[in-house]
């Protein structure tokens, strides 16, 4: 006799079946998307990679600016002159014995 029962049934089913479908797919991009968990993870690798690098590249300009103090005009290293010239233009003294 009451026939609207029958619908209401079907009408929650859809309800309820369409809620779970809009509730896994933003679970499924707060987890896997473009802004989601894993992104977020692989991002912080990056940026720990990064300052590494960053890091490592601080040390070499540190070393290149003393050798550069070092070789200036200001301050003039003659160790420093004297190993430069032997490994970059092959100067020897003529008294040294090259053994190889």
């Amino acid at each position: 006799m009451n026939k609207t029962s029958g619908k209401s049934g079907i009408g929650g089913l859809i309800y309820v079946s369409g809620a779970l479908a809009l509730g896994m797919y933003f679970t499924f991009g707060a987890v896997q998307g473009d802004f989601g968990l894993f992104r977020r993870v692989q991002i912080e690798a990056e940026k720990q990679e990064l300052i590494r690098e960053r890091n490592d590249l601080e040390r070499q300009l540190a070393s290149i600016e003393n050798k550069t103090r070092r070789l200036s005009d200001d301050y003039l290293d003659l160790d420093l002159l004297d190993q430069q010239a032997r490994d970059i233009l092959g100067v020897m003294r003529p008294n040294e014995i090259i053994i190889r």
